[in-house]
């Protein structure tokens, strides 16, 4: 499966912000896991870097910053 990025900014940065706002509400990493599930969204580890894809099909949709995969 390729890697894809930057298809629509505004989805992006929605997608972002709900990413951003339930890594604040989370507890530990593996709730702010869950909790993006409950949304239909995951975090993947790969060798690039964490990337956001939805779930079930895992369409890649964006990287995730840095500040939000610690």
């Amino acid at each position: 499966m390729s890697i894809i990025f930057g298809q629509d900014p505004f989805v992006e940065a929605q997608v972002l912000d709900l990413v951003n706002r339930e890594r604040s509400q989370a507890l530990s990493r593996r709730e702010w896991k869950h909790r993006l599930a409950g949304y239909g969204y995951s975090i993947r580890e790969t060798d690039a870097g964490d990337v956001v894809e939805t779930l079930p099909h895992r369409v890649a949709i964006c990287k995730l910053p840095a500040e939000l995969t610690a």
